[in-house]
């Protein structure tokens, strides 16, 4: 076989020889072998010289390697650019955060956020059990970090952080320009440890100092007491991930209290979680009847119905402002125009959108908006908010600026902060005199009576307890006389006397 095969190759190369001696008009033959090798040389220059020309040519359209979509040509050009250019080291995940950081900037959309694997963890624990911070929802609108509402009981609470307040700084660095997420990660942190919040609040010429020490934020979200006449207040603070079971278990238990009729309370919620707003809103819904529609881009609308299942059987009213935003919306328009609950106290806050949570390889996420809804009747409420059917104000003592404890306030000074102080004591019933932010002997007269009512020594001057005390009497004097919930209480005892 090998004799063959010797014999064959001979052969070949003995034809090879005669046909390179023949004259030019005749045809050239190659080895088969070396004809290979020269179209696979061919082969492997060409793309050399197509690498070359595409990499370092001065009309190069992308990267070599890099994904052929064109919409990113640009930005692969300012990446390579500053990788191949700029004067130090460059941090390549800060880039590409900040790219996509960009991209949802661009969307001019206050609800919709990048967050790094910090920021994202911070969100996850918001919906959880608890957390250590301040208790306060934020919200990023124009560049501004704004308060949408205090979490009930909250050290925010406590130290007079109100709905739309406006925090320009935190422990004196300015925040003016960061998201909410952003901002999220300096005011929080560990229990007992303090942070100083510089607060803008409406009209006032200058800015005020807060600080707050920080505290275990329970998610404890529904508050519920029996009133006198058998009506419960049941006040929702968010709708968190266990919202909807707490809501149950206060409802037994008013109702075996003697429950005769329900003010339902959503004032300064923030909102939350749809799912616990669904579920909540089933409950005053008869089923078959729509809670809220949902709009996809290019897409009908969807509606959600009422199904069968635990309802509420006594008459309920429904409590909204300016700081009930998001699925406390979504509560009040299912409640309002699918089964006729009337809304009490001020207009909501506006916000007519859905957003969706993307858990991103590396832990980040981006939440966006991905819908907008719709009541019942299909109205967009989008910053403009739900009306309340019965229009009640705040009295003007409830939006009064927080005292700073640290401060002493005594005869002669003149400041906004005693014309603040002079506003308390006129609204627990002390006389003053003139309110005109001058500490007179009749404003010295009024905090003694403070010192003496509260035990403390009767130095006339305001400042430390002293000043707790006076907004302490001031706090109580807000929940007992709430005029919204009186009003929303007188409502359901007519309808119970029909």
């Amino acid at each position: 076989m090998d004799d063959q095969q010797n014999n064959q190759e001979h052969q070949n190369e003995q034809a090879e020889i005669d046909h390179q001696n023949a004259p030019a008009s005749k045809y050239i033959r190659l080895k088969p072998f070396f004809f290979i090798m020269l179209i696979f040389t061919l082969i492997l220059s060409t793309a050399g010289l197509t690498i070359f020309a595409l990499t370092f040519g001065e009309d190069k359209v992308v990267e070599v390697g890099s994904p052929e979509r064109r919409e990113f040509q640009k930005l692969y050009q300012a990446y390579d650019d500053l990788k191949a250019e700029y004067y130090a080291d460059i941090d390549q995940e800060a880039l590409v955060n900040g790219a996509i950081n960009g991209m949802i900037d661009a969307l001019g959309d206050p609800y919709s956020d990048y967050m790094n694997q910090d920021e994202a963890a911070q969100f996850e624990e918001s919906i959880s059990s608890s957390f250590q911070g301040i208790g306060a929802e934020i919200q990023e609108r124009n560049g501004f970090i704004s308060v949408v509402s205090p979490i009930k009981n909250s050290p925010a609470e406590k130290a007079g952080i109100l709905p739309n307040d406006q925090i320009i700084a935190v422990d004196g660095e300015s925040i003016q320009g960061m998201s909410a997420s952003e901002a999220v990660l300096l005011i929080r942190g560990e229990k007992g440890t303090s942070v100083s919040l510089t607060i803008k609040r409406g009209d006032m010429s200058d800015p005020m100092e807060i600080t707050i020490v920080r505290d275990e934020i329970p998610i404890e979200t529904v508050y519920a007491e029996l009133l006198e006449d058998q009506v419960a207040h049941i006040q929702i603070t968010s709708f968190s991930q266990n919202t909807y079971d707490e809501l149950l278990k206060a409802i037994t238990d008013m109702e075996e209290k003697g429950m005769k009729a329900m003010v339902l309370d959503v004032r300064q919620n923030p909102g939350g979680l749809l799912t616990s707003a669904i579920d909540i809103s089933n409950l005053f819904v008869d089923a078959g009847k729509p809670l809220f529609q949902t709009k996809v881009k290019d897409k009908d609308a969807e509606i959600y119905t009422a199904t069968n299942g635990t309802k509420v059987e006594v008459p309920v009213t429904l409590l909204i402002d300016g700081g009930s935003a998001s699925a406390s919306e979504i509560l009040a328009g299912a409640m309002s125009e699918s089964a006729g609950t009337q809304l009490i106290g001020l207009n909501t806050f506006g916000k007519g959108t859905v957003q969706t949570a993307n858990e991103l390889n590396d832990g980040s996420n981006m939440k966006f908006t991905t819908a907008k809804w719709l009541t019942p009747e299909g109205n967009w409420i989008h910053e403009k908010g739900i009306a309340p059917d019965i229009k009640i104000e705040y009295p003007s003592y409830t939006q009064l600026p927080y005292l700073d404890a640290s401060v002493e306030l005594k005869t002669g000074v003149l400041s906004d902060q005693v014309k603040a102080a002079e506003e308390m004591l006129v609204a627990i019933g002390l006389d003053t005199g003139k309110v005109d932010g001058l500490f007179d002997e009749q404003t010295e007269t009024a905090i003694k009576q403070i010192q003496k009512e509260s035990e403390l020594e009767e130095t006339g001057i305001l400042t430390g307890d002293t000043t707790y005390a006076l907004m302490d009497r001031l706090r109580v004097k807000i929940e007992k006389e709430d005029p919204q919930l009186l009003k929303a209480k007188e409502l359901l005892m007519k309808e119970l006397a029909k």
